[in-house]
């Protein structure tokens, strides 16, 4: 079980579990990263900094919830890119009681009057005494598959044969539908590149069929944009340890009508002339290089995500995959498949708890044998997602409720007799859930190599 949860996490040695034949490994890449203009923020930003110095730490916290919160005496935790963590976006003290929100909380905080996810919801602040320092330790929700697929495995006797069949024959299906691309990605990345123009408009046309590489796609674009951006804002940013968070804010909102209602990374699929014009409106100079970076990137991600260590990039064939074989899908893509096929089912609102508690019990499990408080988002870089364990045993949480001022700092208000625990807040998607990605499947046209 731990190599799964090892094989999630950043700070775990991912090249030990990574497929053969990679044209690049993981370290490669890490490094080629690191050398961009703003990737020394990778190994050294403020977030980083702060999580691993065993001193108090400050989050912003939205609720809609408030007074749930105040009648159970309970801070619960959310899935979601963070598996059952409380969500929230690190926060600096300032003289007197101020605190100063990292840029992606002040996007949070300016976005409650726009978004209608977000519309009436209340700052809180979190601190977080740990008990002793530890290591920053970051998580890649990418890479999740395996975690995805024991959960199914296990959970899947909850399933009436008939939903087990729907599921199985839909993920076999779009693998199959979609198997020549898939082959294309595992060309890349075992060294035999394609046009990047064709790439991406076949990896735009793949998404509506596996939305997980939307997901991919989009958190490639994000890592593009905020390690290469050379805009007064983004050196702003850099000059506090802050990556700029608005920049892929800015695309996933330009780039998908609806996100401010239900955010879905699943339907993240512009095509190479949309992907340039969106790129042109955020920052021009950084368009043309987009396409070559987002073939390479998204072709290594992939691969290394969800082949098995023991599976070879160079072998490994979707194509040669027919209708029902699940055992020809990898692990990983098996594991993310079965995971997004599950959430359309009518009865997900129903079977949430019972396929996310068991994950993020795991997760509780992992984050208290390494000593992990805070875990961060790093799908791609540290860049403000943290989360607090709610069922670390040393860490001391005291939560208020927060006021912003004209300065756009945070002012504590009251505080609330609420402690973190190990509970998942209830399936609050299900008033928004509509059809679309099973409309988008069922519409489906051929996908492109």
């Amino acid at each position: 079980m731990d190599s799964d949860w090892d094989h999630a996490h950043t700070t775990a040695p991912a090249d030990n579990q990574a497929p053969r034949g990679l044209a690049e490994s993981d370290a490669d890449w890490r490094r080629r990263l690191e050398q961009t203009p703003n990737g020394h923020l990778l190994r050294d930003n403020a977030m980083l900094r702060s999580l691993a110095s065993g001193a108090p730490v400050h989050l912003l916290h939205l609720t809609r919830s408030l007074d749930a919160v105040r009648s159970s005496g309970q801070l619960l935790a959310s899935t979601g890119c963070l598996v059952g963590a409380v969500y929230g976006s690190p926060l600096t003290p300032e003289p007197g009681s101020a605190l100063r929100p990292h840029n992606l909380g002040s996007h949070l905080l300016a976005s409650r009057d726009t978004l209608d996810s977000r519309r009436g919801s209340i700052p809180l602040v979190i601190e977080i005494v740990p008990d002793r320092p530890a290591p920053a330790v970051g998580l890649d929700y990418l890479r999740l598959g395996p975690v995805h697929l024991r959960a199914y495995e296990a959970q899947r006797h909850v399933l009436t044969p008939a939903e087990h069949e729907r599921v199985v024959r839909s993920v076999t299906d779009r693998v199959h539908v979609a198997g020549p691309f898939l082959d294309t990605l595992l060309y890349n990345a075992g060294g035999r590149p394609s046009a990047d123009r064709p790439f991406v408009d076949a990896l735009a046309a793949a998404v509506p069929v596996l939305p997980y590489l939307g997901y991919l796609y989009f958190e490639t674009v994000a890592e593009y944009l905020m390690l290469h951006s050379s805009s007064a804002a983004t050196k702003e940013c850099a000059a506090r340890g802050e990556m700029n968070n608005h920049l892929y804010k800015d695309l996933a909102f330009s780039a998908v009508n609806g996100m401010d209602t239900l955010f879905d990374l699943g339907r993240f699929h512009p095509g190479h002339g949309r992907l340039l014009d969106l790129l042109g409106r955020i920052e021009p100079t950084l368009a043309p290089g987009a396409a070559a970076y987002v073939r390479r990137r998204v072709s290594h991600t992939f691969a290394a995500a969800c082949l098995a260590h023991d599976q070879d990039t160079t072998t490994v064939r979707f194509r040669r995959a027919g209708r029902g074989e699940l055992a020809a899908v990898p692990p990983g893509l098996l594991g993310q498949l079965l995971f997004r096929e599950v959430r359309i089912l009518e009865r997900y609102p129903q079977l949430y708890h019972v396929f996310e508690q068991a994950k993020a019990m795991e997760a509780w499990a992992y984050w208290n044998a390494r000593g992990v408080v805070t875990p961060f988002n790093d799908a791609c870089g540290p860049k403000g997602e943290v989360g607090l364990n709610p069922a670390a045993p040393g860490a001391r949480v005291t939560v208020w409720t927060a006021e912003t001022c004209e300065r756009g700092l945070l002012h504590p208000l009251e505080q609330i007799d609420a402690a973190p625990a190990p509970r998942l807040v209830p399936w609050l998607v299900a008033p928004l859930r509509d059809r679309t990605e099973e409309q988008r499947w069922n519409n489906r046209s051929t996908v492109p190599s």
